[in-house]
């Protein structure tokens, strides 16, 4: 059996020290990889015994962690496939003239209540509760009796199967695309934002919803931003969050009015004259923004930096982290191929001491928050060896680690095509999940 070999970076700090573990999908060049493949939503769920995976064919996969050690490496990080279900369908809007993508936008678990799981899913409209668990699945045990005997039919469980169906469907409240969902923390409501409006949602009610954010101009010629992130406080029920195409971040309190658009609190870093540019206002724009889990802090991430916010102090943030600050002398060649409005995401660690975030190149970062140390890795199966596994309908690889990228990054070398958007940290492990085009990677230490 081959062992884990740890990641030597070029920091000591055994903190910024991590183990390849797994990684599903098929091997295949970029231009080999069908549109409908690529991950573009990854999501742990409570207890992190669960992770869900959402692609741009409307298809949710979902992996369960192996109990005891018991996986090929001895590792607690190893997950493997528990089922898959198509999410969404690609639609038609007849009065618009506008395709709907299939393509999931996000994921978020419910909390766990029973043998089952609940989780929302969203495309650029349509929100849906799914509900998975394991269905029994029974035969009669005396099929075999000749025909005109009168019995009792005998059923005997023969085998549990998974079992993944629509509870409710939340659609026909956005007329802009649906970029984020939250869940509220009484387990009973949910936010969903589109470029313009929040909406706040009962999870038993599909048939109505309540604006609670509407930064609608009287006339679009007026339009100056769009909401891009809205997310919950993870311990009050009536606080949350939105962010801006203008790298603001608002805090409303939904004890204050019901239409939130005097929000509480407002977090704004003002642009530096001597650096502004065409490409200010883009790059500002804020991607992803995601509370600590003590509710403290938050993060937002735009495209080339992620802020570490207090929400106690509106003026500036206490942190600044450079994700990959070389590209700016890039920037008119990133806004040539589009790959200036990629939206990346960023996440916390279980201890609110670090932070990861992705880049391109399949390159990751993770950041030390209290030695203001990082460590650049890189996602790869290049260095990757051992024995290979068949698994439906994903493979999975498990041996030596992925290795890391030299501090002095060739500009000229990266490959935009690769590119790591969406990731999650477990919420009770150091086990990180990291989306590569179309294929999931696993790293823990």
């Amino acid at each position: 059996m081959s062992q884990h070999k740890t990641m030597v970076p070029t920091t000591q700090n055994p903190v910024l020290t991590w183990n390849f573990s797994q990684v599903f999908g098929d091997k295949a060049s970029v231009g080999e990889i069908a549109d409908a493949d690529i991950i573009s939503a990854v999501e742990f769920n409570h207890d992190g015994e669960y992770l869900a995976t959402g692609d741009k064919g409307g298809r949710v996969v979902l992996f369960e962690r192996n109990q005891g050690n018991q996986g090929m490496m001895g590792s607690d990080a190893e997950f493997r496939f528990y089922t898959e279900f198509q999410s969404h369908e690609p639609e038609f809007d007849y009065l618009k003239s506008l395709e709907i993508e299939e393509k999931i936008n996000q994921i978020k678990w419910l909390p766990q209540r029973n043998a089952s799981h609940f989780l929302l899913t969203t495309n650029d409209k349509t929100i849906k509760l799914w509900k998975v668990g394991n269905k029994a699945v029974y035969l009669d045990a005396d099929a075999d009796v000749d025909d005109g005997v009168i019995t009792i039919p005998n059923l005997k469980r023969q085998d549990t199967r998974q079992d993944s169906r629509v509870k409710r469907v939340f659609a026909n409240a956005h007329a802009y695309h649906i970029n984020s969902i939250s869940v509220n923390t009484d387990d009973e409501t949910f936010i969903s934002a589109d470029d313009l409006r929040v909406n706040l949602w009962n999870l038993g009610v599909n048939d109505q919803s309540f604006n609670i954010v509407d930064i609608k101009p009287q006339t679009m010629e007026e339009l100056t931003e769009v909401i891009t992130s809205a997310q919950f406080h993870p311990q009050n029920c009536n606080l949350f969050m939105y962010s801006s195409s203008k790298g603001a971040i608002k805090l409303c309190d939904m004890r204050a009015a019901a239409l939130c658009d005097n929000h509480a609190k407002s977090f704004e870093e003002p642009l530096d004259p001597e650096n502004r540019s065409f490409f200010s206002e883009i790059i500002a724009s804020i991607s992803d923004v995601q509370f600590s889990n003590n509710g403290r802090y938050f993060l937002s991430r735009d495209y080339l930096t992620i802020k570490v916010w207090d929400t106690h102090m509106e003026s500036k943030p206490v942190q600044t982290f450079n994700v990959h600050d070389y590209l700016r002398p890039k920037l008119c060649d990133l806004y040539e191929n589009d790959c200036i409005f990629d939206k990346f995401d960023a996440c916390w660690s279980k201890d609110d001491n670090e932070i990861l975030a992705g880049s391109y190149h399949n390159l990751f970062r993770i950041y030390d928050r209290n030695q203001q140390e990082d460590v650049c890795l890189e996602a790869s199966r290049d260095n990757i060896s051992g024995p290979t596994h068949t698994l439906n309908p994903v493979q999975i690889i498990s041996g030596n680690t992925a290795r890391v990228k030299r501090e002095q990054i060739h500009v000229e070398e990266i490959d935009y095509n690769l590119k790591i958007l969406h990731a999650a940290w477990h919420p009770n492990r150091n086990i990180l999940a990291l989306a590569a085009t179309n294929n999931l990677y696993l790293y823990h230490r």
